[in-house]
């Protein structure tokens, strides 16, 4: 037998070994994953193991290591749960999107063709050139990780989805309150109307889906933060890698959506 014949032997052996413990592996992962979203229904199992939750199930080991290193999940929360300094930090970013009305004008103009749109100022701690200058948003953050704006025209919204990555929180203020029932955002079977609170913070790696069933535009500020650990340095270090590794893909999470510059 040939050497190179002998190598394919020996990779075929290797794969027959250890690929379906590999695979049990992250079938293990992926259940204890997706149980957390309490959605059990056929269409989510395949969502999640086929479609575009497929990412999640793939990133799912790493996501379960991350919350050894975090303080307990809460999976939905509220300000008061998130540590002062942090309280802090979106309660003054918050308040700065809001005294700015320039931020709706501007986007408004953009999103006349546009069914949903999407603008960043940081991306995972690095400041993103924008042609809506906003300083206070190219700041250095302890907690805040990313900000951007989301758009919705009327009637939109977004597929049932999951995020892949559980180093960070979502948290979603909106920007111009609609007195709607069909304003909302749904995780993990629990809706919340922007009518009731502009305020939402989750664990983004659940099942979700944001909708505007209104004649109007929905605007909403979009952050990310790190999650609270008593390891935050190690956290840290894990996001500024991370920031590294997908500075430049973000159109890859938001395909669905027009970038705005």
């Amino acid at each position: 037998m040939r050497n190179k014949d002998w190598i394919y032997a020996l990779v075929l052996i290797i794969l027959a070994i250890f690929l379906p413990r590999i695979m049990l592996f992250y079938v293990v992962c992926g259940i204890l994953d997706f149980r957390r979203s309490n959605t059990f229904d056929a269409v989510n199992w395949k969502r999640y193991f086929f479609g575009n939750g497929l990412f999640t199930w793939i990133l799912s080991p790493f996501n379960l290591l991350m919350d050894l290193f975090c303080i307990k999940n809460k999976k939905i929360y509220e300000l008061e749960e998130l540590p002062e300094e942090c309280q802090t930090e979106l309660t003054q970013l918050i308040n700065t999107a809001k005294s700015k009305p320039q931020l709706i004008e501007e986007l408004g103009k953009t999103m006349q063709e546009k069914n949903r749109g999407m603008t960043f100022f940081k991306w995972y701690g690095k400041n993103v050139d924008n042609s809506i200058i906003i300083p206070e948003f190219h700041q250095q953050f302890k907690y805040i990780k990313t900000i951007g704006i989301s758009i919705f025209n009327k009637n939109q919204r977004t597929s049932v989805h999951y995020g892949p990555l559980r180093v960070t929180l979502r948290v979603l203020y909106n920007l111009t309150p609609i007195d709607s029932n069909e304003v909302y955002i749904q995780v993990a079977g629990n809706i919340h109307k922007w009518r009731d609170n502009p305020l939402f913070i989750f664990d983004d790696t659940l099942v979700h889906q944001s909708v505007n069933h209104s004649d109007q535009m929905r605007y909403v500020l979009f952050l990310d933060i790190a999650r609270p650990s008593k390891h935050f340095k190690l956290m840290h270090k894990i996001l500024a890698v991370i920031g590294v590794c997908i500075i430049s893909i973000n159109r890859v999470f938001y395909k669905n959506w027009d970038m705005i510059k």
